[in-house]
């Protein structure tokens, strides 16, 4: 799995205008063995997180992810922490970090990561599997460096 997200960070563009947001999306989704995914980005001027990627989403629930408040659901609350939120089984979830809306998706173990670059916010990659998971910290720390690196090139 890392050499499949070292070859994900390998073939990223030199510049962000370059990034093909959906293709960076579907590799990280089948370098995770996952079936859903979404990518936003940190609007700056709004501090809204905009959807700029997804797969597996269901259509009538694209509106209430296309913009996610900092500390909203699974990725705004990823961006807020800046860190990592994992869920084994967000069909379950009674913590209230998964909006209800997220359970719509059908999708179970979910990992949403900050993207970040010197604690700096870029924005939140999620993927999920339609079955209860536990992503282990080496995943979870590869998801984060492929956050990293195209937080690198976004700051640019």
């Amino acid at each position: 799995m890392a050499t499949q997200t070292e070859s994900i960070i390998d073939a990223l563009p030199s510049d962000a205008a370059s990034l093909d947001w959906q293709q960076i999306l579907t590799d990280t989704i089948a370098a995770f063995d996952c079936t859903t995914g979404t990518i936003h980005t940190l609007d700056q001027e709004t501090q809204l997180l905009m959807l700029r990627a997804q797969q597996g989403i269901p259509e009538f629930l694209l509106p209430k992810m296309s913009q996610i408040p900092i500390g909203k659901g699974m990725a705004g609350i990823a961006a807020e922490r800046r860190e990592a939120v994992e869920m084994c089984n967000l069909q379950t979830d009674e913590s209230g970090v998964a909006r209800p809306s997220a359970k719509e998706t059908k999708v179970e173990g979910s990992l949403a990561a900050p993207m970040l670059l010197d604690g700096e916010l870029y924005g939140v990659l999620g993927i999920a599997k339609p079955v209860p998971y536990d992503f282990s910290e080496t995943e979870i720390s590869a998801l984060m460096q492929l956050g990293q690196e195209i937080s690198r090139l976004l700051s640019q």
